[in-house]
């Protein structure tokens, strides 16, 4: 028999798409141009002028899913539009979700105050002067109850950022879920988790890597078992960018990450095709717009192929890398706030066009304080005007075939695969993990990322990278803006209310069951359903972090110049 032609391949890869297409759902919605023209739900090649390696692009919904994951593109359902919030106390923080669901808000996502992150509560010395200012205060489930009052947890996805202290906060989640009389095994969201990543580059860790590890595995474990529909680990892009890092690291150490936790379920013992599905990746989307669509082409291409051909998985969805997408903070200026709009708008765009699954969009003073509830607005409308007004919605992978894309997607997927044999290089066993904790021990990580920062810096300083309002066009006439202020009056508050906790709960049983989750954590047993039970009596956040530091230890990470 001959082999097939890549005419005969295009032709058979087409119907598959269209067998794929014609069994899903499609939303009730006007797929023309503003002008009226019809267009097609996903365009390739014809047939006559198909392409050799067509098979690496490929069509939506079919592996290496470069083009997106769903047959449908975004004719099937949009991206969730996932508004990151948190200020204040936890009073403050729920009217701001309300407001946010109101006005079309799809799902939240829960920023955290400096103390929350580093598992410290609001009275802890070391909290003075950050309670409620980067996020909202959470010490206790009862400010979960507060956080989330009469928004129903069970039919709302939520979304929390948060690596060290990430299962005590989950835990109170789920309390408060319990609270409110709802099925945790319902529940749906995504919490952060990735603990690799506060070593590369956001710092916000609590313990050296190997007890941290074993939290995420218990965290894997729980998860598959009594909520399955909740994604436990986001592994997260987003900071390693901020922090300065390339497109192509942001990419390579992201996914390196995730390779990480695929070996830390499958030593535990966890079905790949039913853990691997609940990992969730969290990108930035930068300003270059055409570098950012081809970087997210390139994660699910990569992803793919690795948890195929690497780790062994068969079924479409443990091959999957769905991913969230948040808009560049370090792309905005304090200068001239008012183009922050625009350099969001163009960022939210290539996050779409790169096929995102959920997308936060940052607001125009959020270099300044956290959002003002117009801000916020103006934010949430953005990514409401692409998806309603732009068209782009109407075309599964619009520009797929785009010999520029195409180049940048080989690219970066090329620069990538460099930095994962170098970090395996650098393990003794030839596994990633191994490679992701000797990097972090030796350093490698952090350097890699500083001298990207450095070079960035120097082309910033010396002209030869622009940025509008900074360092060319920087004469402007703008009015002051009126940003959020947290009053000092929240800490106080807050400071008062947790007091008045820890007088009114059981204290015994609460401090009994902090000993009893250090017991736990002395054995091989899972450590959530202990950790659950502390929550439930009102153990407070910075109570169960503080048993861990003093069962653990805390870490020091290695000077490096």
């Amino acid at each position: 028999m001959d082999a097939a032609t890549p005419a005969d391949e295009h032709t058979d890869g087409a119907r598959r798409w269209q067998a794929r297409f014609d069994a899903a759902s499609v939303r009730e919605a006007d797929f023309t141009t503003l002008s009226g023209v019809e267009v097609d739900p996903v365009y390739g090649p014809s047939a006559a002028g198909s392409v050799a390696d067509f098979e690496r692009i490929g069509w939506p919904g079919e592996y290496p899913f470069t083009r997106g994951l769903h047959a449908t593109g975004y004719r099937g359902r949009t991206w969730t539009i996932r508004q990151f919030a948190g200020f204040g106390n936890a009073e403050q923080t729920n009217e701001r979700y309300k407001m946010i669901l109101a006005e079309g808000g799809g799902g939240l996502s829960v920023a955290f105050d400096m103390p929350t992150l580093m598992g410290r509560d609001s009275d802890d010395d070391r909290a003075l002067g950050e309670v409620g200012h980067c996020g909202v205060a959470i010490d206790s489930a009862a400010d979960m109850d507060i956080l989330f009052a009469d928004i129903p947890l069970a039919q709302t996805t939520t979304s929390m950022t948060i690596s060290g202290p990430a299962v005590p906060v989950f835990c109170m989640y789920l309390v408060a879920a319990e609270r409110q009389g709802a099925d945790i095994g319902l529940l749906n969201g995504t919490l952060q988790t990735d603990i690799f990543k506060e070593y590369i580059a956001q710092k916000e860790w609590l313990f050296a890597p190997e007890p941290h590890l074993r939290l995420i595995g218990d965290l894997m474990e729980f998860c598959a078992d009594k909520v399955p529909a909740y994604k436990p680990l986001s592994v997260s892009g987003y900071h390693i960018r901020e922090a300065g890092s390339t497109a192509a690291q942001e990419l390579a150490f992201t996914l390196a990450d995730g390779f990480g936790y695929v070996e830390l379920g499958l030593a535990r013992g966890l079905d790949i095709e039913q853990f691997a599905p609940g990992l969730s990746f969290f990108f930035d989307a930068h300003i270059d717009f055409f570098e950012e669509i081809a970087k997210f082409r390139a994660a699910r291409r990569i992803w793919a192929r690795w948890m195929r051909d690497v780790y062994g998985a068969k079924t479409v969805k443990a091959q999957q890398l769905r991913f969230h997408t948040q808009t560049a903070g370090v792309s905005l200026t304090a200068q001239q706030p008012d183009n922050n709009i625009v350099r969001t708008a163009i960022e939210a765009l290539a996050a779409v066009l790169g096929g995102t699954n959920s997308l936060h969009t940052n607001a125009l003073d959020e270099v300044l304080a956290l959002p003002s509830a117009r801000a916020a607005q103006i934010a949430l409308r953005t990514q409401q005007v692409i998806a309603e007004e732009t068209g782009v919605v109407n075309v599964a992978d619009p520009l797929g075939g785009s010999w520029y894309v195409e180049a940048l997607t080989d690219e970066l997927e090329r620069q990538a695969e460099e930095i994962f044999t170098r970090i395996r290089e650098m393990g003794s066993d030839d596994t990633m993990t191994s490679g992701l904790l000797r990097g972090i021990e030796d350093g490698w990580f952090m350097a890699e990322i500083a001298e990207a920062a450095f070079v960035y810096q120097r082309q910033l300083e010396k002209g030869e990278k622009k940025v509008v309002g900074v360092n060319v066009l920087t004469r402007s006439v703008e009015d002051p803006l009126e940003i959020l202020r947290v009053s000092h009056e929240v800490e106080v508050e807050q400071n008062r209310v947790l007091g008045a906790r820890r007088t009114s709960r059981d204290d015994a049983a609460a401090r009994a069951a902090v000993r009893t989750m250090v017991d736990v954590a002395r054995t091989e047993q899972n450590m959530v359903p202990a950790m659950l039970d502390a929550c439930r009596a009102e153990a407070t956040l910075g109570e169960i972090c503080d048993a861990l530091r003093e069962e653990w230890g805390v870490y020091t990470e290695p000077a490096r110049f």
